[in-house]
Parts: C-alpha cells; structure tokens; sequence
C-alpha cells in the first residue's frame, strides 16, 4: 500500500517538472496546481483527538450560530475559526497527552489518547465537524414561527425528528451520485479548493519575519481585541450599530427619514461601528473577492437607489400606504394584517369566505421586488451557466458519464483505491430508507399536526433527487447553485393552498435534502483532495449532522422558551436585540405561498401579477452579457459581469438592512481591493484569520453579555445611545392612504 503513494512522493517543484500523464492525469489544471498528489495511508484519522475536537466544535459553533441567529444583526462563526485553532491545540494535545494504549473493557479493542503527531487527516476531519454545525438547520425555522409567531404548540419529537430528517435525507442518495459528482475528476468542485489551499498554508512551516506574528498570535490579538470592543455597541452605545446621519439632520422629514435611514429606509449615508452589522445577513466581507464585492454593489445601487425610488414615488402597487422597507404583511387600508381573521384555528388553514370579506395581502415596495428579484434570480443562474459554461459542462458531462462506464479514475482517485476501502453503498440505502420512514412518521404521526401527507414527503424527495445532479454539475464546475425554495413553495403552493405547516415542511425536505446532498458530495470531494478514508469521512458527515441538528434544535427551543416575547417585536423590552429578522421573513413566507397561496397571491387577479415577469427579465439578463462578450472579446470586464449575483445581491433585504450592505461594501472594498492590491504579501497571510478573529470574539461576546446581563433583563446603559435603533423614526410612516399610524404625520 506505501509504495503506491511512494511513487508520487517528491518536491512539487520537481512534480511540476515532470507534469507527465501518469503523475498528472487529472484533468483540470486548477486541481492539478493546487492539490498535492501525495498520501501517507499511515496516518490515524478517527483519533481520540479528531473526536473530542471534532465534537466539541460541532457543539460551540451549533449552539453560538443558532444562538446569534436570533439576534437583530445576526452573526454567526464559520469552520475556519475552528481550521485555525484546531491547529495549536491538537499540537498541544500530542506533545501531552499519555500515549500508553488503553484497552476497552470485554473486548480486544484497544486506542491511544495520544497515537503521534497531530497529522493533517486529524485536521480536515475536525473541520468536516465543524462545517456540520456552521451549517445552520433551517427546519428549526419551522419550529420559531410555530410558537413565536403563530403561538401554537408543537411536539417536541416531531419537531426534533423534522430537524433530523431534513438534514439527513440528502445524504441517503448523496452516495448514488459519488460516481458522476465525486470519482470523476472533471467534477473538480471549485470552492474546495480553497478549503485545500488553507490547509496546505497552515500545516507548511510558517516563517516568521523578525518582529512580526504568527498566524496564530494574531487571531489571539484580534479575538481578544474583538471580545472587548463588542461591549460597546453590545451594551454601552448600541445606536453605533447603525448611525443614519441625514435623520440626525433632519428630524421631522419622512422623506428624510426614509432615504436616511439605515434600519427601515435607503441607507444613504448610513453606516455600523459594529463586526455584527458589517458581517450580519452577509457574511464577513473579508471573505469576498472583489470582482463579487463590486457586482453585489452594482445590484444593491440598482436595486435600492433606483429601482424602489422609482416604484415607490410613483405608488407602484399602491406602495405609498405602506412603510418603505419591511417584511410585515398589511391589508389594503395599510394596517398591519390581521392574520386571525383569515385563519381558521381548529383546522389551521385559510378560511376563504372571511378572507375574500377582509383583504388580500399587501407587501412593501422592498418586500414586493425583493420577491420578483427572487423569481429573477433563480432563472438567470441557469441562463447564465447555460451560456458561460454550457458547452463547457457538457463537454465534462459527455467526459464523466464516458468514462464512468470504464470506472476511469485520476491520480487521485487511484490513490484513493490503492489505499483504501469505499463506503459501501449500502450504508446510503439503509440511511435513505430509515429516514425516509421517519420523515413519514414525523408527518403522518404525532396527530398530523404538521399537515404534509406521506405523499408529499416522495413528491419532495422526487424533486430534489431529479435536482441533485443537474444542480450537483452546475455546482461541481461553475460553482453555482440555484436554490428550490422558490421552486418548491410554489408547487405545494398550488397543490395544497390554504396549508402554512405544509409549505413549510414540503419546502425544508425538498430544498434542504437536495443542499445537503450537494453539502455531503462536496465534503467527500474535498476528503478525495485531502486522501482521507472514505469510511472516516463517513463517519466524522454523519455523527456531526446528528449532533449538529441535535444541539441547534436544543438551543433553539431553550430559547423560545426562556426569552419573554422573542420574536415579538410589539412587546420586546426597549433595546432588546431577539427581533428574529429571518424568521419573521420565513413567517412572512408562510403566510405568502402557505396561508394564502400563490395563486391569490401573484396570480390573474392580484396587484403582483407583473412580478410574473421578472421570471422572463431574470432568463434574459445574461444573454445581453453574453451578446457584448462576444462583440468585444478583448474587453475581459465584461465577462466580469454576473447577473446571477447582480440580481441575488439584494436576496437578504429583508430582513438585512442597507446598513448592512453600505458597512459591508466599505469594509470588503478597502480590504480587498486597496489591501489586497498595494499589501498583498500581508493580506494573503493574515486576512481570513482576521476574519474569523473578528468573528469569534463578537459571538462570544454576545454569549457572555446575554449570560450575565440580558438573561435578567438588562440589556444596555439607559440613555440616548443605549437605543438598539437608527433615530429614524419617521421611516415608518406611509405617505399615502387612509390610514396613518401612531407617531406619523397626517399626509391627508
């Protein structure tokens, strides 16, 4: 077994000397620079220390994201926090820990706590632990708007078996596709090779330059910096968050107010001294490459300065009887929906007769296009990669599915072979069929209360398995993925109107089985990469998932029902940040393709009939793009132009604020474009720590506060700067209809 991964040990100079078929038959140069073609099959992988860390990682990170992912500016800590400190502390871990065998009692089993040094295969399983509970469990979305929004109860076993099965189900036919999007080596995964990247910088010897810090010596400074500065705006000036200078100028304007306004307006001019609000809803900027930085601003300009301006101060769908910006639902007058009227509470479902009394739903000139921008969205992801990379994917489709039928492998896929036992797949048909099982009981049982009948879970189960291997070469060699939730809520939307619980739930196990599918083929690609055992692999998916879904349904549910009124942001203490955004989006959702329907919604008879057509904007945007690229292939800007990411900048408003997006920009400009450019040297080496620095300690910070202040109700010192708000007050008020809110001028 050593001599096959002998035979390819050496310098990567001299590798990349050779560059001969046998060494490099992979066929994509980016892999073929960028992953080793090493192995050392020797190395221990399910250690003592790869399970603690692992473990306890998968722990933290799932606990502090589900945690933050309450909070008015939600954070949450990515795997590469772990990647960095996993590092030292396993080192710790080997040159401590005792290393005489420990035998297990009635058994010939035995392990070390401690089997050598701490190797690079230890490293990547860890972070596979991590990434499990970085990863967010979006059925837990179901249970906050069932007790925080429609304040009905839930059973705690079907809610956890929801939160489970939706994340395992992908993973029952994600080893059918390990052929095609796996073994394949045209099947390259672009994002992991970052991931590779990162490890390969980590684990070469680090030269220090005199005077200066390690990688590690400098997240210790930025966390500990971060920790400390985050008690400022967490608790003693919370009004940094979001500073709208033109409210500060003109207090008395609603048009100013609106423009202004950070939280619920335009944004001009605002902006957040706070990690949360640059990296809430988008995540740290520093992460971003620029080309990406500048098309999300193209698509937050067009959108936020010229297409809502326009559509708003024209009355656009009757726009001006409602706030500017907001995800709540309003009836015709502009209150605010009274959901009860319409609602039938024995059987949970839509009472046609009393809503065709009331009103239909009305939505805020952001809320209304940020939906049509959604349908736009997922229609220009496949007009754009059917354009730019069609001929492309389907040249290394032909190549796959060719070569498959020969069981071709590169050299990273012998090596693999050479040393080590696949999964069998098997194990994949007892996962898919167990789950499945309990996905129909967790449907059909516990009274039906989440109203999806059993043939609703093979429906979803049928369109995300159909969607996994279009999406999966989409994704595998363009590095983009549209999304089903749209797609899903929409089906189950017509074919079971009336049904909130329902949508929701056929939404979460088509959408999320068909990403997590996707999730565990790329994690297994990156484990090809790195030549971990695929059984390893296996294990480190499957256990971290289950605690993972396990930990953020605990801490979710502890918190619905330790924090007074969380969600409800009418009788929230003043300053409390538990304002749940994406949850009330997700309820907002509900309602929409649920309660209502998208027939009623944005068919023949209602006001949003036309956002219809963003359907046909979004499949031609990319055309024109490709048209100018052709007519002036010299200029390369061109094809720097991404209309999927142009039209899903804005996916996040709401619940993200454009203090969200203008604190991002500056921040994702400055570092990757003037640092990046004129310091190169130290951006390459200390950005993404400085990163997941900034990260960390803010979360931890947030915990800390909530443990020895907001758990007793303090949330801030008591005065002007101690508002969690923009001073914009105004920005709530409409500018036209009949009904004018407490607080707002008269416009009649």
């Amino acid at each position: 077994m050593g001599s096959v991964a002998e035979v390819h040990q050496g310098s990567g100079d001299e590798s990349l000397a050779e560059n001969t078929e046998e060494n490099y038959d992979c066929p994509i140069e980016e892999v073929r620079l960028t992953v080793p073609v090493t192995d050392d099959p020797s190395q221990p992988c399910l250690t003592f220390r790869t399970w603690s860390l692992g473990l306890i990682s998968c722990v933290l990170l799932s606990f502090v994201n589900q945690f933050l992912g309450y909070r008015e500016n939600q954070i949450s800590l990515s795997s590469v926090c772990v990647q960095i400190l996993a590092l030292p502390v396993g080192r710790a871990m080997a040159a401590t820990l005792p290393t005489t065998p420990i035998k297990i009692p009635l058994s010939n089993w035995s392990f070390s706590l401690n089997p050598g040094p701490f190797n690079l295969k230890e490293h990547v399983l860890i972070t596979i632990f991590a990434n499990a509970g970085a990863g967010g469990v979006y059925a837990v979305g179901i249970v906050t708007i069932m007790r925080a929004f429609y304040h009905r109860g839930i059973n705690i076993i079907a809610a956890l078996l929801l939160s489970e099965t939706t994340q395992l189900l992908g993973f029952g036919w994600a080893g059918l596709f390990r052929k095609y999007l796996v073994d394949s080596p045209y099947m390259w995964w672009p994002g992991n090779l970052v991931q590779v990247s990162l490890f390969r910088a980590l684990h070469e010897e680090e030269k220090r330059s005199k005077g200066g810090v390690s990688r590690f010596q400098f997240f210790l400074i930025v966390i500990a910096c971060s920790f400390a500065y985050y008690v400022v705006p967490n608790v003693l000036f919370p009004s940094i968050t979001a500073i709208s200078v033109i409210c500060l100028i003109w207090k008395k304007s609603v048009t100013a107010h609106q423009i202004g306004s950070g939280m619920r307006g335009l944004g001009v001019g605002s902006f957040g001294l706070d990690w949360s609000t640059i990296s809430g809803f988008l995540g740290s900027p520093l992460a971003s490459p620029a080309f990406a930085t500048f098309n999300v601003l193209a698509g937050f300009i067009a959108l936020v300065y010229i297409i809502v301006p326009i559509a708003y101060w024209s009355n656009a769908y009757d726009s001006k009887n409602f706030p500017l910006f907001t995800s709540s639902l309003y009836d015709v007058h502009g209150k605010k929906y009274d959901l009860d009227r319409v609602l039938d509470q024995k059987t949970f479902s839509l009472n046609i007769h009393e809503y065709e009394r009331y009103s239909d739903i009305r939505l805020s000139i952001m809320f209304a296009i940020s939906y049509g921008l959604g349908f736009a969205t997922l229609t220009a992801t496949l007009s754009h990669v059917f354009l730019f990379n069609g001929a492309y994917i389907l040249k290394l489709w032909r190549q796959t599915a060719t070569k498959a039928q020969d069981n071709y492998l590169d050299i990273h896929g012998r090596l693999m072979k050479a040393n080590y036992e696949a999964v069998p797949q098997w194990w994949f048909h007892i996962i898919l069929v167990v789950v499945t099982a309990l996905a129909i009981l967790t449907c059909e049982g516990f009274g039906k209360q989440l109203q999806l009948p059993y043939w609703g879970i093979f429906l979803a189960i049928a369109m995300a398995f159909v969607f996994t291997l279009p999406i999966g070469v989409i994704l595998a060699t363009a590095n983009q993925a549209p999304g089903l939730n749209i797609i899903t809520e929409m089906v189950i939307g017509y074919m079971m109107p009336g049904k909130p619980l329902a949508n929701v739930v056929f939404k979460t196990y088509g959408y999320i089985s068909m990403t997590q599918a996707l999730t565990f083929l790329s994690d297994f690609k990156l484990g090809l990469y790195m030549k971990i055992p695929p059984k390893s692999m296996f294990f480190a998916q499957l256990v971290g998932t289950i605690v993972a879904s396990a930990v953020y349904f605990g801490t979710a549910w502890w918190l619905l029902g330790t924090i007074t009124s969380i969600c409800d942001t009418s009788k929230l203490p003043e300053g409390s940040p538990w304002t749940c955004p994406s949850d009330a989006v997700f309820f907002s959702a509900s309602i929409i393709w649920g309660v209502v329907g998208p027939l009623r919604m944005f068919g023949p008879k209602s006001i949003y009939l036309s956002l219809n057509y963003y359907f046909l904007a979004g499949a031609l945007a990319p055309f024109f793009v490709w048209l100018l690229s052709l007519l002036f292939p010299h200029k390369k800007w061109i094809k720097l132009i991404n209309f999927p990411v142009l039209l899903g900048a804005t996916a996040m408003m709401p619940p993200a604020h454009a203090v969200n997006y203008t604190s991002w920009f500056v921040v994702g400009i400055i570092f990757n474009y003037y640092v990046y450019n004129k310091y190169k040297s130290w951006w390459g080496r200390y950005t993404y720590v400085l990163s997941a620095g900034l990260d960390a300690g803010t979360a931890f910070m947030a915990v800390l506060a909530f443990l020895s202040l907001n758990n007793y109700d303090v949330y801030s010192v008591a005065w002007w700067g101690g508002d969690n708000d923009d001073h914009c007050p105004l920005s709530r008020c409409p500018t036209a209809g009949s009904y004018v809110p407490e607080g707002c001028p008269s416009f009649q």
